[in-house]
């Protein structure tokens, strides 16, 4: 399912086939140190998005370099915690499937370049997710 996720966000956004992305699936004390490690944030969290194929100026959103076609494009990784994504199935009321899925694509659309620090850009991520997992029949009902 996750690799279907990965599959139509790609397929959505235009990616080359030979693109590449890393999902690792864990805890909430792994993901836990990554996020204080990595964003300074003493506690646990849904997902970590590290991309790879990042550039920033500093004042606009970074872009997505892109290679020869026969390279493979590498991405960056998505890490998931499973401890959290089952409490906020339970939470939403939807399955931990449903979550998996959404907490997939939100990590997806980071490594794109997407971000949810300001009301705007929060509603177009969120536009994009729900369009994403429409796509694929994955409704907030699951």
């Amino acid at each position: 399912m996750l690799r279907q996720v990965l599959n139509k966000a790609a397929e959505v956004y235009g990616l080359e086939p030979q693109a590449e992305v890393s999902v690792v699936l864990t805890n909430d004390a792994y993901i836990h140190g990554l996020n204080r490690r990595y964003r300074g944030k003493d506690t646990p969290t849904d997902v970590l998005s590290f991309a790879m194929q990042e550039q920033c100026d500093g004042e606009h959103e970074p872009e997505i370099t892109t290679a020869p076609a026969e390279l493979e494009i590498l991405l960056g990784d998505i890490i998931i915690s499973l401890d959290t994504a089952a409490r906020q199935a339970e939470e939403f009321g939807h399955s931990l499937e449903r979550e998996l899925a959404y907490l997939t694509v939100h990590g997806m659309l980071h490594l794109l370049g997407y971000d949810h620090e300001l009301p705007a850009d929060q509603a177009e991520m969120r536009q994009e997710e729900e369009y994403v997992l429409t796509l694929l029949g994955i409704t907030r009902d699951q």
